[in-house]
C-alpha cells in the first residue's frame, strides 16, 4: 500500500500557481505555428522552380497559401481551447495535402509533426509537475 504524499513533490500538493505557466506554452505554440507558415509559403518557390513549373496549378498554389494563411490566423488564436486541437488538424491536413501538391511539402510537414509531438511531450510534463505540486509558483506566499 503506498501513500498518497508520495505522489507530491517536498512542498506538497501546493495551490493554483501565481504565473499560468501555460502562457508561456501558447506562445511557444504561436512561434512554431508562425515558424511552419513561413516554412509552408516558401513552398511556394517549391512547386515553381521544380520540373520547369509543372507544380505550379491554381490547385496547388492556392492550397500553400490557405494553409499558410490558416497557420498564422491560429497563431494568433492561441488563447483559445480550440487552438491546440485546431493546430494539430491543421498538421494532418498539411501532410496530407502535401502529398497531392508535392511530396517536399509533406517532408516538412512531418518535420513540423516531430516538433509538435515534443511540444505536446512537454505539455503532458508540464501538467504532470503541476499535479505533483513541483511548480514554484504554486508555493508562493504559502509557509
Amino acid at each position: 500500500m503506498t501513500d498518497e504524499t508520495n505522489n507530491y513533490g517536498p512542498l506538497g500538493p501546493g495551490s493554483t500557481p501565481v504565473k499560468d505557466p501555460f502562457k508561456g506554452l501558447r506562445g511557444v505554440l504561436a512561434g512554431v505555428l508562425i515558424l511552419e507558415a513561413i516554412t509552408i509559403f516558401l513552398a511556394l518557390t517549391v512547386i515553381l522552380q521544380v520540373d520547369g513549373g509543372q507544380y505550379w496549378t491554381t490547385f496547388n498554389w492556392g492550397f500553400i497559401v490557405v494553409l499558410g494563411t490558416a497557420h498564422v490566423v491560429l497563431a494568433f488564436l492561441q488563447r483559445f481551447d480550440f487552438a491546440l486541437p485546431a493546430a494539430l488538424v491543421l498538421q494532418a491536413i498539411g501532410f496530407v495535402g502535401g502529398l497531392f501538391v508535392h511530396w517536399s511539402l509533406s517532408a516538412v510537414m512531418f518535420i513540423f509533426l516531430l516538433v509538435w509531438w515534443y511540444v505536446l511531450r512537454l505539455r503532458k510534463n508540464l501538467l504532470e509537475r503541476m499535479k505533483r505540486g513541483l511548480l514554484t509558483t504554486q508555493h508562493l506566499g504559502t509557509k
